[in-house]
């Protein structure tokens, strides 16, 4: 609800139970005391330049010193100037020079089965041959190349290969349609695509390759694609002159291929991410200052320790898997867990199983897997020994108070502290969390924003608001980890992220903080729907609807739903007047063709005509409030047609 006079947002979840970390937690712990904490929290926001420079350089390896700590001319920031480092150095060699070299990196286990283990040096080994092979086939510095891959360790060598060499990688989820990877591609200018002939996803072969190919047709500045064979299938399309199979170029080059020392602002990686128009926004990191942001939030928020068996269940498709499952963990020396396949698959115990066999720690995985846990029962979880975790952790969206509570009891045993954290893409890594061994939690709240975060809450205005009011949340100061940019759109950077509120990064969240300083995150402030964790643009969907030759013109809206957090909701209008089930199925299989599985519509309903304001735009608000299944839908004083709505209502009853 908003209050339009003051530009706040009302908040509507009442949630005070409180749970302190146990007393044992704080023995060795990386963050151990609240005073600690204060004190960091306070250096970093009032000397700034100071405390990052000690982090700096306790914490990454430098080829050459860097000057200023921080150069910030709003919304522009450059961070440890004139430095050179490397992210695949400060991920491998650091380590291995620092004695861990016999320790697992990756500990990894594909969907039949198959699992391999790669300590620190034989990681590094690999990602050296890939380095060469990727200069092999013409990568040079600044070329951006495409990975488009299964969760193997590959997919995790070939990102570390081209961090060593200073090429960009765009990792694209394997779950995008064709059309989203040329379309990443030509935004990108991409050089080269990395995939593999195929992966397993609950035990049937998807052809990658096939997927890629179609993409590479609409891709002109694509020269060669590195492919791995995952799959073994026989009929793999390999076009001469521009493919090569992994294994006949990468294999039998030298493992002794230096890093190259990198400028700090040197671009690491590219990640797209749907925004409120059409076109996906490739979010732009540079090396330094991401680098560091990634290992010390990780190191702070999970506690890590040298014993520790670490399992961040995202995809590296996501920024969730760049920050924390490659460089975060791996420049602190963590031993990770990787898994490839469904979480229910052959049965719904399937983490679990993999929890207790490889004696996981610290669980991060994301509140729609936690839905669908409790969904699928409780018996999956109770037959296994889960008394390895000592740490839970949250990501994607915020977690609703329920879903919190059984994570606690029933994979916490009551005694695991749980980290709920937001963060986004834009902001490199965790920006507010619990510190496991201080802070006491509430259920659905991320707590506290980490050393070097300066939240504030603001109504239309950009007037800050007081405690237990909503608004829009801003970070007030620059942050080693924040966005460089939209790659090829400086237009559009300033204007998403920098023109609401001048001076400060606007999140795109709405937000309250309460009594206690804890934050509640509260939604989205544009039509971006969240579907399990994953921000999907409203228009973006609109446009794959509209480009079938049934439709004439389609909304999207999200709708509350227990597992995914927001389902899709499409109200289309197309040409024929009998529209029914056939021509729904065929939208919702088009869409997936456009964008992917994870864009296809829940619900789809037909109607003559949407919602409009006099002006012509439409109004999701009140299409937000019929597909929740909500009888009151505010004001309708700017509607055009009242009759729209009268027959959408209909339709519901």
């Amino acid at each position: 609800m908003t209050d339009t006079a003051a530009g706040q947002v009302d908040h509507v979840l009442a949630e005070d139970r409180l749970f302190p970390p146990p007393a044992s937690f704080a023995e060795n712990a990386v963050v151990a005391t609240q005073q600690q904490y204060d004190e960091m929290y306070a250096r970093a926001r009032d000397d700034r330049d100071a405390f990052w420079k000690e982090q700096a350089l306790e914490h990454l390896h430098w080829f050459e010193p860097f000057g200023d700590v921080c150069q910030w001319d709003a919304p522009h920031a450059k961070w440890f100037v004139g430095g050179k480092t490397n992210a695949s150095y400060n991920c491998l060699d650091r380590n291995i020079d620092q004695g861990r070299g016999d320790r697992a990196a990756i500990i990894w286990e594909g969907e039949p089965g198959d699992t391999r283990t790669l300590t620190y040096n034989e990681l590094k080994s690999e990602v050296c041959k890939c380095a060469a092979a990727l200069r092999q086939l013409g990568v040079q510095q600044g070329d951006v190349v495409s990975i488009y891959m299964p969760m193997t360790p590959e997919l995790v060598i070939a990102m570390l290969a081209c961090a060593r060499i200073g090429a960009i990688h765009s990792v694209i989820f394997a779950g995008f349609s064709a059309e989203s990877i040329a379309d990443r591609n030509h935004d990108a200018s991409a050089k080269l695509v990395i995939t593999s002939d195929g992966l397993y996803r609950r035990g049937k072969v998807l052809p990658l390759k096939k997927t890629v190919d179609e993409a590479l047709e609409k891709s002109p500045t694509v020269e060669k694609c590195l492919v791995l064979r995952r799959t073994g299938e026989k009929d793999t399309p390999m076009t001469k002159g521009r493919d090569v199979w992994w294994h006949d170029v990468v294999d039998s080059q030298s493992d002794d291929f230096p890093a190259e020392p990198l400028d700090s602002e040197t671009t690491l990686f590219i990640l797209y991410t749907s925004g409120s128009t059409g076109k996906p926004k490739g979010i732009r990191h540079t090396t330094a200052g991401y680098n560091l942001w990634a290992k010390r939030t990780f190191q702070w928020v999970f506690d890590h320790r040298d014993d520790d068996i670490y399992w961040c269940t995202a995809d590296c498709g996501w920024i969730t898997g760049h920050s924390y499952i490659v460089y975060g963990p791996l420049s602190a020396g963590a031993t990770c867990l990787m898994y490839e396949g469904a979480p229910n698959y052959p049965a719904e115990d399937r983490f679990w199983d993999l929890v207790e066999k490889y004696k996981v720690t610290v669980l991060y995985t994301a509140p729609t897997a936690i839905r669908a846990f409790i969904k699928w029962g409780d018996e999956h979880v109770e037959k296994h020994d889960l008394s390895s975790l000592r740490l839970l952790g949250s990501v994607g969206e915020g977690i609703n108070p329920e879903a919190w509570m059984w994570y606690h009891k029933k994979i916490g045993g009551e005694k695991c502290p749980i980290v709920d954290t937001w963060w986004q893409t834009e902001t490199g890594g965790i920006m507010m969390s619990p510190l496991p061994a201080i802070t006491a939690t509430k259920p659905g709240s991320c707590t506290k924003p980490l050393p070097g975060v300066v939240p504030i809450i603001v109504d239309e205005t950009g007037a800050p608001v007081g405690k237990e009011h909503g608004g829009m949340l801003c970070i007030d100061q620059p942050w080693p980890g924040m966005l460089r940019g939209v790659w090829g759109d400086e237009q559009r950077f300033i204007e998403t992220y920098w023109s609401l509120v001048k001076g400060k990064y606007l999140t795109g969240d709405n937000a309250r903080c309460d009594s206690d300083g804890y934050y509640w995150i509260m939604g989205r402030i544009d039509d971006v729907i969240n579907v399990s964790g994953h921000r999907l643009s409203t228009i973006e969907v609109e446009s794959a609807l509209v480009s079938h030759e049934s439709v004439c013109e389609a909304a999207v809206v999200g709708r509350p739903d227990d597992i995914k957090g927001q389902a899709i909701a499409a109200f289309v209008t197309v040409t024929d007047p009998n529209p029914g089930e056939e021509l729904r199925q065929a939208l919702r299989q088009h869409v997936r063709k456009q964008i992917g599985a994870l864009a296809q519509p829940d619900d789809i309903r037909f109607t003559a005509a949407v919602p409009k304001t006099r002006s012509g735009k439409i109004m999701r608000r009140l299409l937000r409030d019929i597909a929740a299944g909500h009888e009151a839908v505010g004001d309708t004083s700017t509607l055009e047609d009242y009759t729209v709505l009268a027959k959408l209502r209909e339709q519901d009853a």
